[in-house]
């Protein structure tokens, strides 16, 4: 089975294309399905219904939410479909076991006034801190993932027309502008900034093409990144469940608000599917609602 497995995670990776955390993503969830079912003395080549059904009841059992069971029973029919694919699997029912039904909870974003107490909460006055505001305002103003940040390097930073290349998931690529804000803390950060952060790192390492460094002069990662969100993100706001990836959030959340075409946020955020992106238009709906029962006077008279 350990063969089969790392056939299956050679496919995704040179088939596919599929990154390493994914790679990582699928091993986990197919590892952890074939201890639990090696449990119940099932072997993989008998995999039908009841066999994933049990899965899915030991998940719920063990406090996984529906989105992590859901992810996991993709991988693992994945999995199963390379085997029978390859022959080592005859076809079984297992294909009748559908996904969890998803909670709808929509992603955490800020306003637009919190956006801007948020970036403007790092020093300037400071080599990091000014390298914080420059990574802040990437996030917001062109809705890269933290993953797309840290992986940027600067043969990617188009400066005088304020775009930027972008490898997203999958290693796809694409072209986001960015405002002139960002791009003008950009401006400043490479030709400032970024040297002196590199001459941290000494004479003696190696030097790196990425954009974003760390205090001694190496590629700042995504941990860096979200460990100094946390720094600014208590200064600013009480808010549970602010991450990073808010910034992307609200990127998408203001640009509908503000009548941006939903195909060309799905474009701009690198989605797959549309659907992806839909998800914004109810947090829209939201911003509309309360902007109604703030503005309109029926709606005051009612409330008093």
């Amino acid at each position: 089975m350990d063969n089969q497995l790392e056939r299956f995670l050679n496919y995704l990776e040179v088939e596919v294309n599929a990154s390493p955390l994914t790679l990582q993503g699928y091993r986990h969830d197919i590892v952890q399905f074939l201890l639990v079912t090696r449990e119940g003395d099932s072997p993989i080549q008998e995999a039908d219904h009841h066999l994933l059904r049990s899965y899915l009841a030991w998940l719920k059992e063990n406090d996984y939410t529906r989105s992590s069971a859901a992810r996991k029973l993709s991988a693992v029919r994945s999995f199963l479909g390379f085997l029978q694919q390859e022959g080592d699997l005859e076809k079984g029912t297992w294909r009748n076991v559908s996904r969890p039904r998803q909670e709808k909870k929509l992603p955490q974003f800020f306003y637009y006034h919190e956006v801007v107490a948020f970036l403007e909460a790092p020093d300037c006055g400071t080599l990091l801190g000014y390298r914080d505001r420059t990574i802040f305002e990437l996030l917001y103003a062109s809705g890269l993932r933290v993953s797309e940040l840290t992986g940027l390097e600067i043969s990617s930073c188009n400066l005088e027309e304020r775009l930027i290349k972008v490898a997203g998931k999958g290693s796809k690529e694409r072209i986001v502008p960015t405002g002139r804000v960002a791009a003008a803390f950009l401006k400043e950060y490479l030709g400032r900034v970024r040297p002196l952060l590199l001459s941290a790192a000494g004479e003696g390492a190696s030097k790196t093409e990425r954009v974003f460094l760390n205090h001694r002069g190496g590629p700042l990662s995504d941990r860096g990144v979200r460990y100094i969100f946390e720094k600014y993100i208590r200064q600013v706001s009480h808010k549970e469940g602010l991450t990073p990836h808010s910034l992307r959030h609200s990127f998408a959340t203001h640009l509908l608000e503000r009548g941006a075409d939903l195909r060309v946020v799905q474009e701009l955020l690198g989605h797959a599917s549309i659907s992806t992106t839909q998800i914004y238009t109810h947090i829209s709906k939201g911003h509309l609602w309360d902007v109604y029962h703030r503005a309109h006077p029926r709606s005051i008279v009612e409330e008093e």
